[in-house]
């Protein structure tokens, strides 16, 4: 064993108790590769409904065949930061096409999501400056605003009244509101519109982060603002993700041509870090045109949320009201949701009890999500075993 001073094998070892003791112990689970929707845990197929991968795109033939096709072009790695040597000609083409796509000048990548929000808040804000964010923002959103050296408010979740106030009472210099579109632990949607209106009354600049609507909302695929109707002019930040509805890895930002330079020349997360491997850069391009070619998958996976909350109401399931694949069904305490993930698992169903910190205390529950490689026969056998897990949960509590 490791010889670590005293103090923090005694912090450590209490620490590890207590997450054990409110049953807020988190562990990996090892899979094997299987075609979306199915996983392998253990030697055992189950069917994921927890996966981020919305349009089934992760094992897309064309997707793999585009990776090994550029493994063959680049190689494996970039060599280094985009502003050495790393940046290549399949980089800057898919930037060019992701500006195309989101209407925006233009738009810069980054190794992930986490990366491009704290680029964001630290290349935009200084001291003197304020960030004002949703309390149930992503923790990349939350990190970036504490990172910085900007005043940092928080208001309710989609409490528009309480940004008013915030706004109407800032006396600080920039001022920017930092949002997810498509909130990942509830899958509803902030109210943008009314978002839009504000910071353009205060002066305010809004930051969108839609990585949970990019790809699965909108006419072609371009998330929840093209969805909403809300352009480069409502909107001039816009930041989103190639690892879900895309089935890649990797994140950009898109937005106004001054706004793009400032994070090329500032972002430390570009700046000191190695550029994303050109290869999964390739992939991306393909998976951008899958989204107008087989238009079809957001269209099934729009026919199976409905059928999935149909269902759920059906069933009296307590939903939280959700019109997106990421349906929650809220069980309350950590260990209720732990016992009914665990029982689901062994009927074959994967779904990850979420827990705190990650959602509020007494919100423990499971985060379903849906996929386009999903049928409505997989859905209608989830529902049949949340409701005999459940009803068995509630007969035992009863007795």
């Amino acid at each position: 064993m490791t010889d670590l001073p005293p103090r923090f094998r005694q912090a450590l070892e209490q620490d590890r108790q207590e997450r054990a003791r409110q049953g807020l112990t988190r562990q990996r689970r090892a899979r094997e590769f299987a075609p979306p929707p199915f996983a392998i845990l253990d030697g055992r197929s189950v069917i994921n409904f927890c996966s981020n991968d919305y349009l089934g795109l992760s094992g897309h033939p064309a997707l793999i065949k585009a990776t090994r096709e550029g493994l063959d072009e680049y190689g494996l790695g970039s060599g280094a930061s985009q502003l050495v040597c790393g940046y290549s000609a399949v980089h800057k083409e898919l930037e060019e096409r992701l500006a195309e796509h989101t209407g925006r000048s233009r738009a810069v990548l980054f190794s992930n999501g986490y990366m491009a929000n704290l680029a964001i808040i630290d290349s935009l804000l200084g001291k003197g400056d304020c960030v004002f964010g949703d309390r149930l923002n992503h923790a990349s959103l939350i990190d970036a605003a504490r990172l910085s050296r900007a005043v940092y408010k928080r208001y309710p979740h989609g409490d528009v009244n309480a940004l008013t106030r915030l706004l109407q009472h800032n006396d600080t210099g920039k001022a920017l509101v930092s949002t997810d579109a498509v909130f990942s632990m509830d899958g509803d949607i902030a109210p943008l519109k009314e978002m839009v209106h504000l910071c353009t009354e205060h002066g305010a600049l809004l930051s969108v982060d839609d990585a949970h609507g990019f790809g699965v909302l909108g006419r072609k695929g371009a998330g929840t603002l093209e969805q909403l109707g809300l352009g480069p002019e409502q909107v001039p930040l816009l930041m989103a993700t190639f690892g879900k509805a895309l089935g890649g890895f990797g994140a950009f930002v898109a937005g106004d041509e001054l706004i793009i330079d400032n994070l090329v020349q500032r972002a430390r997360t570009l700046i000191y870090t190695t550029a994303p491997p050109p290869a999964l850069a390739k992939a991306a391009l393909r998976a951008l045109t899958l989204l107008t070619e087989e238009a079809w998958r957001r269209e099934k996976l729009s026919e199976l949320t409905e059928h999935f909350i149909q269902g759920a109401r059906e069933h009296g399931l307590p939903l939280a009201g959700s019109t997106t694949p990421i349906q929650p069904v809220i069980l309350g305490t950590a260990a209720k949701a732990v016992m009914v993930s665990r029982q689901l698992l062994e009927r074959g169903f994967w779904v990850t009890a979420i827990r705190p910190p990650t959602v509020p205390q007494g919100t423990s529950r499971l985060r379903i999500t849906l996929s386009a490689a999903h049928e409505i026969a997989h859905i209608d056998a989830l529902l049949d075993a949340l409701v005999e897990v459940l009803g068995q949960e509630e007969r035992a509590c009863g007795q």
